[in-house]
C-alpha cells in the first residue's frame, strides 16, 4: 500500500514560537499561511505542519498523489482505493472519502492507541 508523502501535523499553542523553534532545528518554511494559523516546514525529506487552534491532537498525515516536495505524481493509488482496501481489512473510519467522487478527498482513521492518521489527497 502506497500512501504518498508523509508529514507530521502538529497541534501548536503558539505558531510563532513553534516556527522559531523548528527553524533552530534546520527547518525552513515551505508553505502555509501564518494569518490562517498554519505553516508547512521542511528539513531535507522531513516535513512537519504546524497548526494553531485547528485540531486537538498531533496527526500522522499521508498525501496520495504528492511527493515530499508537493509535486504531483504521475501514478499513485487514489484515496478512495486506499479506503476500500482498509475497509476490507476491517479498519474503522472516523471520516470517509466520498467514493462516488473523483479528485481531492480524505479519510481519517485512528491507530490502536488513538493517534489520528489522516490520508489527505489534494490532486
Amino acid at each position: 500500500m502506497k500512501l504518498g508523502a508523509f508529514s507530521v501535523s502538529l497541534s501548536v499553542k503558539n505558531l510563532a514560537a513553534s516556527k522559531a523553534f523548528y527553524k533552530k532545528l534546520g527547518f525552513a518554511v515551505f508553505g502555509g499561511d501564518e494569518d490562517q494559523g498554519w505553516l508547512i516546514m521542511k528539513n531535507d525529506a522531513a516535513v512537519i505542519g504546524l497548526f494553531q487552534g485547528m485540531f486537538e491532537k498531533n496527526i500522522l498525515t499521508f498525501n496520495p498523489g504528492w511527493d515530499s516536495d508537493v509535486q504531483a505524481l504521475e501514478r499513485f493509488t487514489d484515496v478512495r482505493e486506499l479506503q476500500r482496501q482498509l475497509r476490507a481489512d476491517g479498519v474503522e473510519f472516523q471520516s470517509e472519502a466520498d467514493e462516488t467522487a473523483t479528485g481531492p478527498a480524505s479519510f481519517l482513521i485512528l491507530d490502536p492507541d488513538g493517534n489520528p492518521v489522516l490520508v489527505d489527497q489534494h490532486v
